[in-house]
């Protein structure tokens, strides 16, 4: 009967460790999803009636996640770029790094607004959805500035 007591309670407590490794993992695996929030977007007013330029810092309090594509009715197509020196770039993605941030920022990366359905003028508000490898797609509201507007660093507004 000593026996049955004692296998029964290595059973219950090896059942037990193993419960408990399960509910590390699912807390290992939650703090891996990303926390993202944008911040600072604006649109300096285009020059040209074609093209227009954008810029915003994606937060991220979480997990690694990747920008795959940004969307607008505003173009026909909205494609992502670096500047790295002197050379223009697009990319087919961008890393938001875990704990980190991704920066579009004049002279750095930026979105490119292809084929502009109308030019938007300085006040206007261009509706932009990013849209993310990981997380949910994030609706932001893009403030188009004058065209030599250039934010201070940490001067953002959240979104």
């Amino acid at each position: 009967m000593n026996r049955r007591i004692l296998t029964g309670g290595a059973l219950a407590l090896t059942a037990g460790l193993a419960l408990a490794g399960c509910s590390d993992a699912s807390a290992d695996k939650a703090s891996d999803k990303p926390e993202l929030k944008v911040a600072g977007a604006f649109m300096p007013e285009p020059v040209m009636d074609t093209m227009a330029s954008g810029f915003f810092t994606v937060t991220n309090k979480g997990g690694a996640d990747k920008l795959t594509s940004v969307t607008s009715s505003l173009a026909q197509k909205v494609t992502l770029h670096s500047t790295k020196g002197s050379a223009m770039k697009e990319q087919k993605s961008f890393d938001v790094p875990a704990n980190g941030e991704l920066d579009f920022a004049r002279g750095g990366n930026h979105l490119m607004f292809e084929e502009l359905k109308h030019k938007p003028k300085q006040g206007d508000k261009v509706a932009v959805t990013l849209h993310f490898e990981k997380s949910d797609p994030i609706d932001i509201e893009v403030p188009v500035k004058a065209a030599t507007y250039n934010p201070k660093p940490g001067k953002h507004a959240s979104h």
